[in-house]
């Protein structure tokens, strides 16, 4: 079983081989301790804590910066980010796969496969940066009417995610930057067609489901997904889809169009009643060439006769044929694409990590390759989740995360610990769980 200490040697193995750019005798710091020390920010959530470890190894002689990370000698702010915005993004994107592999190799991606077989990948985008002064030359642009002008950095964040699961697992994210060659500004639906691209080969083994909102659901990226193998479930509008919504709207019980009504308890033990509406085969689009899809919608309103009010609406085009018995699951698949909104850019932005803030901006790549480097603490957290016994023994134990991360913070800036073994140890002692829970 890969442990934290594992993740983190093989992290510093791959920080070891960024782009340098240094030249001359100027290498008193290596790439490794460059890069871990700013993704030991993000990982501890705490922008003081190279200043707190630095405080330690001069009281210390060591400090938990080298024994949690191995960071043996801590640079200072400005040098972390000189030394690192040269590094594109991508050359971290490996430690994503280390990631993913060592929750496949525990069991985790299992009890995530839903509809097919097959595990979803929720596509989205998200800012991350904006300004109206710093910019760079990888930044997207705005102009207001007012003449003023908002630079900003954003990017697609994929997630695996399923119905029931409440947690969220980051994939290769795709930043949304200037193409060479290409005249008109990067968007999401440029950057979604060259995420598919890019990562058809190595999630294809996975067998995986595309969620997206309606910007994905037009013929060119659909095309694009089964091209590379890939299934999808995207919501579709009648406002964005005119010609698909025409066809379906001519559709009769007898003709094709199913119905199914169900009553549902939902996770408040509410009752609920959920009419699901489908048809095969619709065009996505005019002309003889229009992609044929599958097309469902759901209704679920809640109290009966007069009382009965509608609180929920939506409908999904998919390549998955569409049946009775499956038609509630690949609604529910559908559904759990919010959980990148939940459980993936919420989290990332209000709940610790702080994503939009800008822990510098660089002139090349250190806004994309922080941020990169953020998601990627994201899906370590992630692995503690899944696969840290004492981590989940103490997380369950306080009230919220946020206590979790602020005694964290406390415990390593006053307290040296030996690796993260002893720091879990020490956190389980005090709340007497685990091994020192109370006899009974």
């Amino acid at each position: 079983m890969k442990s934290f200490a594992s993740l983190i040697k093989k992290t510093r193995q791959r920080f070891g081989g960024l782009t340098d750019t240094r030249r001359g005798k100027n290498t008193r710091y290596s790439m490794e301790d460059f890069a871990t020390s700013a993704f030991s920010v993000f990982f501890t959530q705490s922008p003081s804590f190279l200043a707190h470890q630095k405080a330690m190894q001069q009281n210390k002689g060591r400090s938990n910066a080298q024994s949690l990370f191995q960071i043996q000698k801590i640079p200072c702010d400005n040098q972390v980010r000189d030394c690192l915005d040269p590094v594109a993004p991508e050359e971290i994107f490996p430690l994503y796969d280390e990631g993913l592999q060592a929750l496949q190799e525990q069991g985790v991606l299992e009890t995530y496969r839903g509809i097919g077989g097959t595990i979803a990948m929720a596509l989205d985008g998200t800012w991350y940066y904006s300004s109206e002064k710093i910019h760079c030359a990888n930044c997207s642009c705005i102009e207001h009417s007012s003449g003023k002008k908002t630079y900003y950095h954003s990017a697609i964040t994929p997630v695996i995610v399923a119905p029931g699961q409440p947690r969220a697992i980051p994939v290769r994210p795709e930043f949304i930057v200037p193409q060479d060659g290409h005249d008109k500004q990067d968007c999401e639906t440029a950057a979604g067609k060259r995420w598919i691209d890019k990562n058809s080969a190595r999630y294809g083994p996975l067998k995986v489901t595309l969620l997206g909102d309606d910007i994905y659901a037009h013929q060119p990226m659909c095309r694009r997904a089964l091209l590379n193998s890939f299934h999808f479930i995207f919501v579709c509008k009648p406002d964005s889809h005119t010609a698909l919504y025409k066809w379906v709207n001519l559709l009769k019980p007898e003709s094709g169009l199913h119905q199914l009504k169900q009553r549902v308890k939902n996770d408040k033990g509410q009752w609920e009643n959920h009419t699901y509406r489908w048809a095969k085969g619709v065009p996505l689009a005019e002309g003889d060439d229009a992609l044929k899809v599958n097309w469902c919608e759901v209704t679920i309103t809640k109290g009966t006769g007069a009382d009965e009010k509608t609180v929920y609406h939506n409908a999904f085009i998919t390549d998955f044929e569409i049946t009775e018995a499956n038609v509630a699951l690949i609604v529910a698949t559908g559904r759990a694409r919010w959980k990148i909104e939940n459980e993936n850019n919420n989290v990332l932005k209000n709940r610790g990590y702080h994503l939009e803030h800008n822990f510098g901006h660089g002139q090349k790549h250190l806004s994309s390759l922080l941020a990169a480097m953020n998601i990627l603490a994201f899906l370590h957290h992630a692995f503690l989740d899944f696969c840290d016994e004492n981590y989940r023994l103490i997380r369950a134990a306080l009230p919220t995360r946020q206590t979790f991360f602020d005694d964290l913070r406390a415990l390593t800036r006053y307290l040296l610990f030996a690796d993260w073994d002893a720091l879990m140890d020490f956190m389980m002692r005090g709340l007497e769980i685990g091994p020192y829970a109370p006899k009974t």
